[in-house]
């Protein structure tokens, strides 16, 4: 209760902050898997749970790098966790602004927005769960009992051939989903060009087959060349194919090239995503809610974004964003991972999210629907909570 003056304790409501911890958990992958530019051989996570007066808890999280995703955790207990003691954790909003406020002159996007992003996730979790309702009910609702989901894979292994990418995108329509993501910008055009067509024909001419570039272009005229490949498989969207600070190049992309142009998976704040907007730069948002401020500042882009006709596909993280899309008009589809050899984050939590058809069937537990399994965080931590 440090920070909490006495009277404070005395008038303390059953939502006012007790506790505010966080830890760093890095957690090996079985085996080293690559992107357009770089290899990942770990994933770093912060986690943080938030516990007030009553007892009932709230947790959040984020992928904090796959290296020294201690800054995010430092973020948490250093700068952010004393502005919450004592709170009222029901005052979300007023929080996020004090928390954003608070952090302006140590960054308005990375690591430190990554901080304020957990700690607003376990303010939403926790006040669902007070009033024992699922997350995507206490947001509002939409979606009755599943959402719409896309199966995300397809990544660069060793020794992995264009056929063997085919049967793994297949695999992946045979459990019901009938969109499918997969990496490129690896290799040169005719090498990417084996794998997508290999993909096409390996799934039907009627999935959806979405692609994902990692930043993988730095240039206009690079970039056209790879998609002149690719426009003849039908991609539905061709993502982040350029640094994300590069909006100009976006948009010109945008303006070239018959196959959407989404984006924003690692964009921080309602203001970026907004420019991205206003430059039509994106077809679709990829906002991952765990990494542009939180569920208050998705939500907020999420409207923004419904103004322009513009829908979310949200980034990573399966197990947060299917409350996120269960819970707005213009949420299109949830990014799901089938397995826990890319987002290994699953082997962190207590329960897996259900799938039918296709789509991912909406929890109805209070908060998110699942707890972190705290043997698993012990086992892999690299620090304690604090």
């Amino acid at each position: 209760m440090q920070g909490v003056t006495k009277r404070e304790m005395t008038m303390a409501r059953p939502s006012t902050i007790r506790t505010v911890e966080a830890r760093t958990i890095r957690v090996p992958l079985d085996s080293p898997t690559s992107f357009s530019t770089r290899q990942v051989h770990h994933r770093d996570y912060a986690v943080t749970r938030i516990t007030t007066d009553d007892g009932v808890r709230g947790i959040g999280f984020c992928y904090g790098g796959s290296d020294a995703g201690s800054l995010v955790t430092r973020g948490v207990r250093e700068l952010f966790a004393p502005l919450l003691i004592g709170e009222d954790a029901t005052r979300v909003e007023g929080l996020w602004d004090k928390m954003y406020a608070s952090g302006l002159l140590q960054g308005r996007a990375g690591s430190l927005m990554r901080s304020l992003s957990i700690l607003d996730i376990a303010l939403w979790d926790r006040n669902a769960r007070a009033v024992a309702m699922p997350l995507h009910r206490y947001l509002g609702g939409y979606h009755d009992e599943s959402v719409p989901a896309y199966a995300s894979g397809g990544y660069y292994l060793d020794g992995k051939s264009p056929e063997a990418l085919g049967e793994e995108l297949a695999g992946y329509v045979a459990l019901g989903f009938q969109a499918v993501k997969m990496k490129v910008g690896r290799l040169d055009p005719a090498g990417e060009e084996a794998r997508i067509k290999a993909a096409r024909e390996a799934i039907g001419p009627d999935v959806l087959l979405m692609l994902d570039a990692n930043n993988a272009w730095s240039d206009l005229p690079t970039c056209l060349r790879f998609m002149d490949r690719y426009e003849p498989y039908d991609p539905y969207w061709i993502e982040e194919p350029f640094s994300p600070d590069d909006i100009a190049n976006h948009a010109r992309l945008a303006q070239n090239t018959r196959v959407p142009v989404a984006t924003g998976e690692i964009e921080a704040g309602r203001w970026r995503f907004k420019e991205l907007l206003d430059q039509d730069a994106a077809a679709i948002l990829q906002t991952d809610a765990a990494v542009c401020g939180g569920i208050s500042e998705y939500r907020r882009i999420g409207a923004t974004a419904a103004s322009y006709g513009v829908k979310l596909c949200p980034h990573w993280f399966h197990d947060l964003h299917v409350h996120l899309v269960g819970s707005a008009a213009n949420g299109q589809f949830v990014e799901y991972f089938p397995d826990d050899q890319v987002l290994n984050f699953r082997r962190l939590i207590d329960r897996q999210l259900e799938t039918r058809g296709g789509r991912l069937i909406l929890p109805t537990e209070p908060g998110l629907g699942f707890d972190f399994d705290d043997k698993a965080l012990d086992a892999f931590a690299l620090d304690d909570w604090a």
